[in-house]
C-alpha cells in the first residue's frame, strides 16, 4: 500500500513501482507498517522527517523532566532535640512544598536499639509536624538499625 506525499492513497503496488513513484516525486521512499497486510509505505522527505521526530522526542524528554519528583531524605536520630526536630520539619516542608517526596530515616546507634518504641515517639511526632502538607506513603518501618518512612507531597509538581 502506497501513500503520496500530500497523503492520499496511490493503491497496492510493488515496491519497485512505489519506488520509482518516489523518484517521480524526487522523495524518499519509508515503510511506515511494515507487518501490516499489506506493508504500508508513504513518499516524504525523510531529512525532515527524521528532524520532527527528534524535535518531538526533545520536547516529551522536556516534558517528562518537569513531571520528576524528587525523593529528599531527613535523617534524624532517637536523641534529637525538639529545636533540631522542628529545624528539620521545616527543612522537610519546604521539600514538601515543592512537590518532592521525603524519606525519613530515623537511625539507632548502640543501646538505642533496646528502646526502639523512643524513636517510634520521635518519628511520630516528625509526622504530626508535616500532616498538613504531607500524606504518609510508607509508614515507619525497621530495616537493620534504620527506622524509614516515606512522606509524598499534597502538593503537585
Amino acid at each position: 500500500m502506497l501513500i503520496g506525499p500530500n497523503g492520499e492513497q496511490l493503491g497496492v503496488m510493488s515496491s519497485r513501482e512505489a519506488y520509482e513513484r518516489a523518484v517521480d516525486y524526487d522523495l524518499d521512499l519509508l515503510c511506515v507498517a511494515p507487518n501490516a497486510k499489506p506493508p504500508v509505505c508513504k513518499i516524504l522527505n525523510y531529512g525532515k522527517y527524521r528532524f520532527e521526530a527528534q524535535k518531538k522526542a526533545k520536547e516529551n524528554k522536556r516534558n517528562q523532566a518537569l513531571h520528576m519528583v524528587e525523593l529528599k531524605e531527613i535523617q534524624l536520630t532517637p536523641q534529637i532535640g525538639e529545636h533540631d526536630l522542628l529545624t528539620k520539619a521545616n527543612r522537610a516542608k519546604e521539600f514538601l512544598t515543592k512537590g518532592d517526596k521525603v524519606k525519613v530515616v530515623l537511625r539507632y546507634r548502640g543501646r538505642q536499639m533496646a528502646h526502639i518504641e523512643v524513636g517510634e515517639e520521635v518519628l511520630n511526632k516528625f509526622i504530626n509536624y508535616l500532616s498538613e502538607v504531607s500524606t504518609v506513603e510508607r509508614p515507619g518501618k525497621m530495616e537493620g538499625r534504620f527506622m524509614i518512612a516515606i512522606l509524598a507531597s499534597k502538593f503537585k509538581k
